[in-house]
C-alpha cells in the first residue's frame, strides 16, 4: 500500500510540475481558463536584471476578450488604448465596436528581486484556443524586454489556454463556487486542480487494482 500511495504522490508531482509555468518571464496567471466565462488573471512581471529596475510595463490584449476591467495597483499609473474591432459584437443587448487593445502601468518600481502582479477581470471568448498578450517590459536604464516571441523563443509572449467544460465539469465547479461565494473567479483557478484530483485518483484506482489482481 505505501508503494501504491509512493506511485500516486509522485504522479502528482509530475502532473504538478508540468502544469507550472517557466519562471523570470512575464506571464499572465493561470494560464488555463473555460471558454465563455468571467476570468481574473494576473500580468506577472518579474525582474531579472541585477542592476536596474522594472518602470513600465505594457500588454497587449486580444481583441476576443470583453468586459474587460482592472484591479488598481498601489503606486502604479495605468492607462489603456482602444481600438475598433474588426467587427461588432453583441453584449448585454448592445453593440460593441471597440475594445481595449493595450494596457500600460508605469509610475512603479519593480526593483533586482522582486516581481509585481497586475490584476484584471474578463469575459473569455466562445472558441476555445490560445489568447496571446505581448508585453514590453522597460528598465529605468532605458532598456526594453520584448516578451512577444513563440512559446519557444527566450522571450516568449504569455499565453492561456481557454477550454470548452463539459456538462459535468460545469455542474462541479458551480457547486464548488457556490462553496466559496465567488463564482466568477473559481473557474479559471479550479479547473486545473480538479482535473489534478481526477487524474490522481484514476491512476490511484488503476494501480489498487493491479496490485489485488497480483
Amino acid at each position: 500500500m505505501r508503494t501504491i500511495r509512493s506511485r500516486v504522490a509522485v504522479a502528482a508531482l509530475l502532473l504538478v510540475a508540468v502544469a507550472t509555468p517557466a519562471a523570470a518571464h512575464v506571464t499572465v496567471q493561470p494560464n488555463e481558463a473555460a471558454t465563455e466565462s468571467f476570468a481574473r488573471f494576473v500580468v506577472r512581471v518579474p525582474n531579472e536584471r541585477d542592476n536596474a529596475a522594472t518602470v513600465k510595463v505594457e500588454v497587449q490584449l486580444p481583441e476576443t476578450l470583453l468586459s474587460v476591467s482592472f484591479q488598481p495597483t498601489s503606486g502604479w499609473n495605468r492607462t489603456v488604448e482602444r481600438k475598433q474591432r474588426s467587427a461588432p459584437v453583441e453584449l448585454h443587448g448592445e453593440q460593441v465596436t471597440d475594445y481595449i487593445a493595450s494596457v500600460t502601468w508605469e509610475g512603479g518600481r519593480i526593483e533586482p528581486g522582486e516581481f509585481q502582479e497586475f490584476g484584471f477581470s474578463v469575459r473569455t471568448p466562445e472558441a476555445p484556443g490560445t489568447l496571446t498578450f505581448p508585453a514590453l517590459q522597460t528598465y529605468d536604464n532605458g532598456e526594453v524586454v520584448r516578451w512577444t516571441g513563440p512559446a519557444d523563443a527566450e522571450e516568449p509572449a504569455a499565453r492561456v489556454r481557454t477550454f470548452r467544460l463539459e456538462a459535468g465539469q460545469v455542474e462541479l465547479l458551480s457547486k464548488l463556487g457556490d462553496d466559496e461565494d465567488d463564482d466568477e473567479t473559481e473557474i479559471p483557478v479550479v479547473v486545473p486542480w480538479v482535473a489534478l484530483v481526477v487524474a490522481v485518483a484514476a491512476l490511484g484506482l488503476a494501480l489498487t487494482g493491479r496490485s489485488r489482481q497480483a
